[in-house]
């Protein structure tokens, strides 16, 4: 199963997140190599949050994240939260591929 965290970014936090950036990147990479995390990055212009693809068979991984990841334990981050993600599109879903032919008769 997928689980999306979404980080809102406080006040200045492109410039904020500096002195933190190096540890926040080794949370990811060591979250990337367990192979819980999948994709993370910042909004782009404005940078003032981000969102993180964690796998796992509960929301715990993404949250467990979230509470050490270096960005929230400094107060960069104004607000964080979970979102379980049904993944039915692309060679890492979740979910097989839709049966079409049973969608489109029960949408008659």
């Amino acid at each position: 199963m997928h689980f999306l965290l979404f980080y809102e970014a406080g006040d200045d936090y492109a410039n904020r997140r500096k002195p933190f950036r190096v540890a926040h990147l080794q949370h990811g990479k060591a979250a990337v190599e367990r192979g819980e995390l999948i994709l993370g990055g910042a909004y782009a212009d404005p940078v003032d949050g981000a969102v993180l693809v964690f796998q796992g068979d509960s929301p715990e991984v993404a949250e467990n994240f979230a509470k050490s990841d270096p960005y929230v334990v400094q107060g960069l981050i104004r607000r964080w939260w979970v979102r379980p993600w049904t993944t039915v599109l692309g060679p890492m879903s979740a979910l097989p591929f839709p049966d079409l032919e049973k969608i489109a008769a029960e949408s008659k």
